[in-house]
Parts: structure tokens; sequence; C-alpha cells
């Protein structure tokens, strides 16, 4: 009875200890989705992980960066409850939200909020110098190359030219940006259509070979109510001489690309991740690791995210910065 007593009042003095020092909880891991293997949403995912990690800005919890399909699956992912972080671009986290992502997807992705702006990706539309085209109006007939079938640059070439209405006059062809570039040089194209940063390898390619010049396609968007109907279009000028023969600034929209977070994420966590990656320090990081990183500042933060809801930590941060009122 004896040896009972002693060995339950041993029991009860390690429940004791435990209850009053509880184990330390195992450190969370929050899942980045960044995109394909090579690509520019996988370098900044990996880069945003890294300087987490490194910064210890969670302390014991840490980010691990996965590749994925890109900035659709970004969204749906996030909604899904499988990743915390993501790249997107703004239009497609705004029509996901509004059940429009595409006529075949019309489900409403709930939970997903911005944090911030990464780069812009410009819509270009090249011609030839000697064409006589001046507008997107005037492709009426033309043959022009819109992106590979699938791709974003596809899809915003649609909304584009559908919002002209010469979607359904001109021929669309969908190629890739080189073979687009190739199947214009060789005057199988009349012109051809590129959605990403400058200056694009295609474009160089093809200025190399012909008299280019690029379409103004703010005016042409603006006129025709583009941005009414896609209110996450931003515009951006394309510097003068960014191509061979383009002396003149070339006015052009956007989308943005976007650092998206899981509405379940806390606060704290946001907010200290995004105060360091946007310091000075921080940024000079991103840009070691990729140079569209240059786009980034703090001033122009919330560029892109108007049409969407801010993750709290990320409003809070650019509240306290004056970003917004």
């Amino acid at each position: 009875m004896k040896k009972l007593i002693i060995t339950l009042a041993a029991v009860f003095a390690v429940t004791a200890v435990l209850v009053a020092f509880p184990a330390s909880s195992e450190a969370k891991v929050y899942k980045f989705s960044g995109g394909p293997s090579g690509g520019t949403f996988q370098y900044f995912a990996s880069g945003i992980s890294q300087w987490t990690n490194d910064k210890k800005l969670l302390d014991k919890d840490k980010v691990n960066v996965s590749a994925s399909a890109g900035s659709t699956q970004n969204v749906r992912l996030i909604s899904a409850g499988r990743a915390d972080f993501g790249i997107a671009y703004a239009g497609d986290t705004y029509l996901a939200t509004i059940g429009k992502l595409s006529p075949q997807d019309t489900r409403k992705y709930e939970g997903v909020r911005a944090v911030g702006y990464l780069y812009g990706a410009p819509a270009q539309l090249i011609v030839r110098a000697d064409s006589g085209i001046n507008s997107a109006a005037d492709l009426v007939g033309k043959r022009v190359g819109v992106g590979k079938g699938g791709s974003g640059a596809a899809a915003n070439a649609e909304r584009f030219f559908k919002g002209m209405g010469v979607w359904d006059k001109m021929e669309p062809q969908f190629l890739g940006y080189n073979n687009a570039a190739a199947a214009f040089s060789n005057k199988q194209l009349d012109a051809f259509w590129v959605f990403a940063g400058y200056p694009t390898a295609a474009v160089i390619q093809a200025a190399q070979q012909n008299d280019i010049k690029l379409i103004n396609v703010f005016t042409d968007a603006e006129t025709h109510g583009v941005f009414n109907e896609y209110p996450f279009y931003s515009s951006i000028d394309i510097p003068a001489n960014t191509y061979k023969g383009q002396a003149e600034v070339t006015k052009s929209f956007q989308d943005s690309a976007l650092w998206i977070a899981s509405e379940k994420v806390p606060e704290d966590v946001v907010y200290n991740m995004i105060k360091s990656v946007y310091s000075k320090e921080g940024l000079s990081y991103l840009v070691t690791i990729k140079k569209t990183a240059r786009q980034m500042s703090v001033e122009g933060g919330t560029k892109g995210t108007t049409q969407l809801k801010l993750h709290p930590g990320a409003e809070k941060f650019w509240r306290e910065m004056g970003v917004i009122k």
C-alpha cells in the first residue's frame, strides 16, 4: 500500500510539472505557393520565404516555398486552405472572388487577401512601323499572335480585344512569344501581343529583324471602357528606346503581380513579414534574387489592390506608412 501511495505521488508530481511547464508547441510551417520552376513567380516566392526564415521574422515558425502552375492555381490553393501565401495577378484574384475566373469556372473563391504589389506585367502590342496600324481597332481582318492557348497573355488579350470589339473580327493566333516573334518576322503575322515585363526577349528579337512600333493600348482601352469592365488594370509607360526603333514613350496598361495570403494567416505574421520585406534592406535583397523587384516600393505597395480586400496585417502596415488612409 505504501509503495502504491509513493507511485501515485510521483505520478501527480510529474503531472503538476507538465501542467506548470507545458511542452513547447511545434513550430508552424507556412506554405508559400510560387509558380513554375525558374519563373518569376517562383523567384519572388523563394526570395520572400528565404528572407523571412533567415531573419527569423516568425521566431521558430518557418515558410516553405513550393512550385505551382501559377496565378490561378495559387488563388485556388489559398482558398482551399492548401497554401498560406502565394503570388497571383490582381486580375485573376479579383475575377476569382466574384465568380468570373473563367467561363468554365464560376465558383467564388473566398478567403484570399492581398498583401502587396510586386511588379507589373504590361500589355505590348507590336506591329510593323510601315503597317498603317495605329490602333487595335485597325486589326480587323489581321493575323494577330495573342499568346499561347491557356496562358495569362491569351486571357488578357481576349479581354482587351473583346472590349475593343475586334476579337471576332481579327484572326487570333495562339502562339507563344518566341514563335509569335518568328512568325511576325516571316510576315505570317501582322501583329503580336505580349503580356510580360519589359524589355521582353521576343520583342527584342522582332525589333532586330523588323522596323517595329508599339501601339498605345492604354488610350484604346480607356476609350472603349475596358477599365470599367476590368478595374484591376493600371496604367504604365514603356520608356522610349526600350526596343530598337521605339523613339517615344508608349502608354500601356498592366496587370499587377501581387503577394497574396489566406485570411486565416494571423495578423502579426503578415505584419512582421511585410514590414521587413518592404524595408530598404529587404527590397535590396529581393533585387539580388530578381531584378524585377526594382519595381517594388513602399509608395507603390498597394498598386493593383483597389478591388481586393487587404489582409489585416498588410492593412496595418500600409496605414502606418501612410499609403492608405
